[in-house]
C-alpha cells in the first residue's frame, strides 16, 4: 500500500505502524488508516477554518475594545467636551454591551437557519461599518448609535464560534482550538496598543482617534467579505470536503454526542436550557471574567499611565501583558485537552487573575509588581475564558441546547462588562480601590464556581456509569431527545 510522507512527527508514527501491519492484523490496519485519514482532515480544517475565524475575532474584538486607546488620543476631549468625570465615555463603552447581551441568544438560535458562511460573512461586514462610522461621531448620540449596532453585529458572531466549531473538532481537540480563537483577544490587545502606538505619532489633518477606527474597522469589512467564499458550510453540505472526507467528518461530529442534520432548530432543547443550572454558574463565572476583560481593555492604558508612564509609552506597554496571556491560554488549553478536564484548570487561572488584582490592591508604590500585576489579570482572565467556551460547547450536549445554552452564560457574562466600565471613573484614580476590590472579588468567586461545576460534572458522571455502565468510547449517543440528560451522555469535568 502506497502511503503519502509527510514531515509531521505523529502522522509519520502512525504511518510507520501501519507499514508494520501484516494481512492478520486487517482490523488493526483499518483502524490505522481511518487515523491517518482523520488527522489529514483536522489539519486540512485547521488550514481552512482557524485562520478565517482567528482573524474575524481579532478585528470583532479590536473594533470593541479601541475605545481606550482612542481616549488617549483625545477622542473624549474632541467630542465630549473634556468629560472630566469620565461617565460619558463609560456608557459609550458599555452601551455596546447593552446591544450584545440582548441580540446574544437569539442571534445564536436563528444562526442554525442560515449556511454558517453568509452568517459569519454578515456580521463581519455589519460590525466592521458599525466601527468604521465611529471615525465620524462628532457628537456623544453619534458614538454612542455606532456602539449600539457594533454590538448587534458582533453578537452574531461570538457565540455562534463555538457552535460551529463544535461541528468539525471533537472534544479532545475544541479546548485547544477555542485557545487559538479566544487568544487572539490577547493578540488584539498586544496589536491594538501598537497600532494606537503607531497612529499616534502620524501627523495628519485627520485626528488620530478617528484615524484609528477607519484602520481597524475598514479591514472586519473585507474579510467578511472573503469568509463568504472561503469558510466551510456544515459538515454534511460543505464542497471544501471530498466525499470520503465528509463522512469522516459526520462520525467525528456524531462521537459521544449527536449532530443535527441540516438547518433545524430543536425547540424543546431551547427550554432545557433555560432549566439548566450549570448554565446560570457559567453565567456567575462569566460574569467576573468580563467584568475583568471589559475593565481590562478600556482602562489599561489609563491604569498603565498611573504607574508613571506617558500616554504614548502607556500604549506600548498593554502589548507585552497580552502577548503572555496568548501564551498562557494555549498552554493551559492543550494541557486541558490532553487530560480531559476543565474545572481544574479553570480554577488555577481564575486564582490567577484574582492574584493580580490582589497586588494592585495592596501594592501602591513599586510599580514593578503594579506592572506584573497586569500580566497575572490578562493571562488568567483570557485562560478562564478561553477553557469555559470549550467546556460548555460540548457539555451541553445537542446543537440547538448549545446554541441556547452558550449564548445564555455569555449574555449573563456580558453584564459584568456593563459593571467593568463603570468601576473605573477618573475620579478614583489613581489608585482605582472599588474596581479592583470588584475585580479581586469576581475572580476568586469565579474559582469557586469552577470547582462546584467540575465536582457535579464528576459526580453526575459516576452516577451514570452506576446505573448504565460506562458507554463505549467515542460511540454515538443519542441527544435528540434528552440532550445532555441521555443515559450514555458523559460531561467533561
Amino acid at each position: 500500500m502506497s502511503i503519502e510522507k509527510t514531515h509531521d512527527p505523529e502522522l509519520m508514527n502512525d504511518i510507520e505502524k501501519l507499514e508494520s501491519v501484516t494481512d492478520e492484523g486487517s482490523h488493526v490496519q483499518g483502524e490505522l488508516e481511518l487515523s491517518l485519514e482523520e488527522r489529514r482532515l483536522v489539519k486540512k480544517l485547521d488550514r481552512r477554518i482557524l485562520p478565517i475565524a482567528c482573524l474575524l475575532y481579532l478585528f470583532a474584538y479590536l473594533d470593541r475594545s479601541n475605545l481606550g486607546n482612542a481616549r488617549l488620543q483625545g477622542l473624549d476631549k474632541d467630542v465630549l467636551g473634556g468629560d472630566k468625570t469620565g461617565i460619558l465615555f463609560d456608557w459609550i463603552n458599555s452601551v455596546f454591551f447593552f446591544s450584545y447581551i440582548l441580540c446574544q441568544i437569539p442571534a445564536t438560535v436563528l444562526s442554525k437557519l442560515f449556511q454558517p458562511r453568509v452568517w459569519m460573512a454578515t456580521s463581519a461586514v455589519g460590525w466592521g461599518i458599525s466601527s468604521t462610522l465611529m471615525s465620524t461621531g462628532f457628537n456623544f448620540g453619534g458614538l454612542m448609535t455606532a456602539r449600539v449596532f457594533l454590538g448587534i453585529f458582533e453578537a452574531g458572531f461570538g457565540p455562534a464560534i463555538p457552535l460551529y466549531f463544535s461541528l468539525f473538532y471533537t472534544k479532545r481537540e475544541m479546548g485547544l482550538r477555542m485557545a487559538y480563537w479566544f487568544g487572539f483577544a490577547a493578540v488584539a490587545g498586544a496589536f491594538g496598543g501598537l497600532l494606537a502606538f503607531g497612529v499616534q505619532h502620524i501627523d495628519t489633518d485627520i485626528q488620530n482617534w478617528r484615524l484609528l477606527f477607519i484602520i481597524e474597522g475598514t479591514p472586519a469589512v473585507l474579510l467578511g467579505v472573503l469568509t463568504l467564499f472561503f469558510l466551510p458550510n456544515r459538515p454534511e453540505s460543505t464542497t471544501y470536503l471530498t466525499e470520503r472526507e465528509r463522512a469522516i467528518a459526520i462520525d467525528r461530529m456524531n462521537r459521544a454526542t449527536s449532530g443535527d442534520t441540516g438547518a433545524v432548530i430543536n425547540r424543546a432543547h431551547v427550554g432545557l436550557a433555560f432549566k439548566d443550572w450549570r448554565i446560570y454558574v457559567g453565567g456567575v463565572i462569566y460574569f467576573g471574567l468580563n467584568c475583568a476583560l471589559a475593565s481590562i481593555s478600556a482602562f489599561l492604558p489609563t491604569i498603565l499611565t498611573t504607574l508613571g508612564y506617558s500616554n504614548a509609552r502607556a500604549q506600548l506597554f498593554t502589548v507585552p501583558p497580552y502577548a503572555v496571556a496568548a501564551v498562557v491560554l494555549v498552554t493551559f488549553s492543550f494541557a486541558s485537552d490532553r487530560l480531559q478536564s476543565r474545572g481544574l484548570f479553570m480554577t488555577a487561572s481564575c486564582s490567577i487573575g484574582g492574584i493580580g488584582y490582589l497586588l494592585l490592591l495592596t501594592v501602591h508604590k513599586n510599580n514593578h509588581v503594579r506592572y506584573f500585576a497586569t500580566f497575572c489579570i490578562t493571562s488568567g482572565t483570557y485562560t478562564t475564558i478561553g477553557l469555559i467556551i470549550a467546556w460548555f460547547a460540548h457539555n451541553l450536549g445537542s446543537e440547538t441546547k448549545k446554541a441556547t445554552g452558550i449564548p445564555m452564560f455569555m449574555a449573563i457574562g456580558q453584564c459584568g462588562s456593563v459593571l467593568g466600565s463603570h468601576i473605573y471613573p477618573k475620579t478614583e484614580g489613581p489608585l482605582y480601590t472599588k474596581g479592583f476590590a470588584i475585580g479581586c472579588a469576581l475572580e476568586f468567586l469565579g474559582a469557586i464556581c469552577c470547582l462546584l461545576l467540575s465536582a457535579s460534572y464528576r459526580m453526575e458522571n459516576a452516577r451514570r456509569d452506576k446505573i448504565y455502565g460506562k458507554p463505549e468510547k467515542n460511540a454515538r449517543v443519542d441527544t435528540r431527545e434528552l440532550a445532555d440528560k441521555a443515559p450514555n451522555f458523559r460531561y467533561m469535568p
